[in-house]
């Protein structure tokens, strides 16, 4: 009786990582997909990479963490108590997020307030 032996890998242990990410940005990041491939050391920032996030840290916190809890915008802000509307405005960088309201979205996004402010 034979017995069940492991496959070998024969891709080289290389995966598949789907991303959604806006078509602008698509070139950046296979580039940076390429140079990694190539075992060059080296290291970028995000600011590197996405040079038009700089400044919009909490705006792209908020976003980050609300698609973590798998909310939409409406959800989160019934869970805080404020319009759908004022949460794209922040999200936006249209309305600010002050210190109250990034404790209330901390405690619905199991966050740190301190990465809204």
């Amino acid at each position: 009786m034979q017995e069940p032996t492991k496959k070998h890998h024969t891709d080289d242990d290389l995966i598949t990582i789907r991303l959604r990410i806006h078509r602008n940005n698509a070139t950046r990041i296979k580039e940076y997909a390429r140079i990694i491939e190539s075992e060059k050391e080296t290291n970028y920032t995000v600011a590197e990479v996405f040079p038009e996030y700089i400044g919009k840290e909490q705006q792209i916190a908020l976003r980050a963490y609300r698609h973590r809890e798998n909310l939409t915008q409406r959800q989160l802000a019934e869970f805080v108590g404020i319009p759908q509307r004022h949460v794209s405005e922040m999200e936006n960088g249209k309305r600010t997020i002050g210190k109250e309201m990034a404790k209330r979205f901390s405690k619905v996004l199991k966050a740190d307030y301190k990465n809204f402010l």
